[in-house]
């Protein structure tokens, strides 16, 4: 396409809706409208769609296809799998968790899953009474309550905070975690510092924040964290993430929708009411589309910059914190707790380092400017769950990958060398898993095609680099409560322009892998 080529190569001069950013809420969005007639043209700048939300071989000559980003799903609604006719599944994890510790010079570890006489049993076994599960319970029992009440109004327009009050209906909860700090709850509710820990995580993914922060940005990420689906199960999906993405394009595609990949949007002209101008940039040249209406599936910080407007006003530039590690093992290592198999420990969430103390120092210390001395992070096994990911050879050999995800490493940690301190954390990390196995991590490592070890790590600026995250942050900005003023418009997807909308997980509602920015976006546009 040549400079200033209009719309030549694609179907028709203007479109019902052009969208910029084929991730999976860009791809939602357009699968809902032009399975309802209208034109459809999504923009993509890179080669592939998916954004986050993709299946990769990051190891040469290794066949194995990890979801390189995002590698669980929680918070996407059957809703959006129904109504798109998505041919895409998950797999329920037997175990939630595994927490390995050490007292009295005893290896043991907190099981969470096998049903409740065993989970009941582990947490006996560390503190030593029922106390504690009975606690774990009670307030799983509440949040699961309001997970109930709250998860589907996520897919309705956007409640007012009275409104969503009145619907939960239970002030002891809403208090708990729409008004105080989390760390009172956690606090309140429980005595052991490792049990303590475990519940507090769920605040701490992608965020950076104490349990005590004022801001409640640790409630907010702890709500999102246990709504999904109604359940606040965490699942695999089949195929790896991006056996979800490839769905949504063919649906989009099955609709009618166009998707033009290697696609970079530059700049969108709008006055709000006239068609919108969206100018893009390709491998030959630069050139333009109209649409009717526009949505950016990007940050807010990108839709501002597109828009020619001042992309700080108003809020601090977001910043992710998190480490992302993935690895491909030869075999499962062996643990040191002899009770536990370890198909199950790395089956569900593996806690190393997550002590509610050890949270609490990591976080004061990365506030401090340093990387944590003793980092905190989590792991799971996808192909436990799921071998299907697996090459067929790996796969009978024992092959299993792990994904890890480290908290407290916010963005300005890595400003002044990211690739030292990245092998300084990974290093840490990876020490604090190996003082729970019976043998070091890195002997189960494979080795890909060239002769190295199946292992990576990805820190916030490499995913501002190859994802344009902004700041690295995974949520595009810190996460919004579920609700808002009648500003926010009626799906919280709105901008001051009448023909832009925001469909990202910067949007009211968005973060993770849910799609409900994108199926909200499109109710905007269809009026309903």
């Amino acid at each position: 396409m040549t400079a200033n080529s209009g719309s030549r190569g694609f179907a028709q001069d203007v479109y019902d809706a052009v969208i910029v950013g084929g991730g999976h809420n860009g791809l939602v969005a357009a699968a809902y409208l032009a399975r309802a007639g209208r034109s459809v043209l999504v923009l993509e700048r890179l080669g592939r769609t998916g954004g986050a939300a993709v299946s990769t071989r990051p190891f040469t000559g290794v066949d194995a296809r990890l979801s390189r980003y995002s590698y669980l799903v929680s918070l996407l609604p059957e809703k959006i799998v129904r109504d798109l006719g998505l041919r895409f599944r998950v797999r329920r994890r037997t175990v939630s968790s595994y927490t390995p510790y050490e007292r009295g010079g005893r290896p043991g570890g907190l099981l969470v899953g096998g049903g409740e006489a065993r989970t009941r049993e582990s947490f006996a076994g560390l503190t030593g009474s029922d106390r504690e599960y009975e606690a774990w319970r009670a307030f799983y029992e509440t949040t699961g309550r309001l997970a109930r009440k709250v998860f589907p109004t996520l897919t309705e327009p956007l409640p007012t905070r009275a409104e969503l009050r009145a619907r939960i209906d239970d002030e002891a909860a809403w208090r708990m975690l729409f008004e105080e700090p989390l760390g009172r709850a956690v606090e309140e509710r429980f005595a052991d510092d490792l049990v303590r820990g475990v519940v507090l995580t769920d605040a701490l993914i992608g965020t950076f924040a104490d349990a005590d922060d004022p801001s409640l940005v640790q409630n907010r990420c702890f709500l999102y964290h246990v709504i999904g689906g109604g359940t606040g199960d965490w699942d695999v999906p089949v195929g790896g993430m991006g056996a979800l993405t490839d769905a949504l394009a063919e649906a989009a595609r099955a609709g009618g929708a166009e998707i033009a990949t290697g696609h970079e949007a530059l700049r969108i002209h709008t006055d709000g009411t006239a068609p919108a101008e969206v100018a893009f940039r390709t491998a030959a040249g630069e050139g333009s589309v109209v649409g009717r209406i526009v949505l950016v599936n990007a940050s807010p910080r990108a839709l501002a910059e597109l828009l020619g407007e001042d992309p700080g006003t108003g809020s601090p530039a977001p910043e992710g914190s998190q480490l992302k590690v993935n690895m491909l093992l030869s075999r499962l290592p062996r643990l040191r707790d002899t009770s536990v198999d370890p198909r199950e420990a790395f089956g569900g969430t593996f806690h190393i380092a997550e002590g509610y103390e050890q949270l609490r120092r990591a976080h004061a210390e990365a506030a401090g400017g340093e990387l944590p001395s003793v980092p905190p992070s989590e792991i799971y096994c996808h192909s436990l769950a799921d071998p299907s990911i697996l090459g067929p050879d790996l796969a009978a050999q024992g092959y299993q990958t792990l994904t890890l995800f480290g908290l407290h490493t916010p963005a300005r940690l890595f400003e002044k060398d990211n690739r030292q301190a990245r092998e300084v954390l990974l290093t840490a990390t990876l020490a604090q898993l190996d003082a729970h196995l019976a043998e070091p991590l890195t002997d189960c490592l494979a080795f890909d095609g060239d002769g190295r070890p199946c292992i990576e790590a990805k820190t916030p600026q490499d995913l501002e680099r190859e994802l344009r995250l902004p700041g690295g942050h995974i949520f595009h900005r810190d996460l919004s409560w579920p609700y808002g003023d009648r500003e926010a418009g009626r799906w919280g997807v709105e901008t001051p322009h009448r023909n832009v909308l925001l469909c990202g997980a910067g949007a009211v509602r968005g973060g993770g892998v849910s799609g409900i920015p994108g199926h909200n976006a499109a109710m905007a546009v269809l009026g309903r």
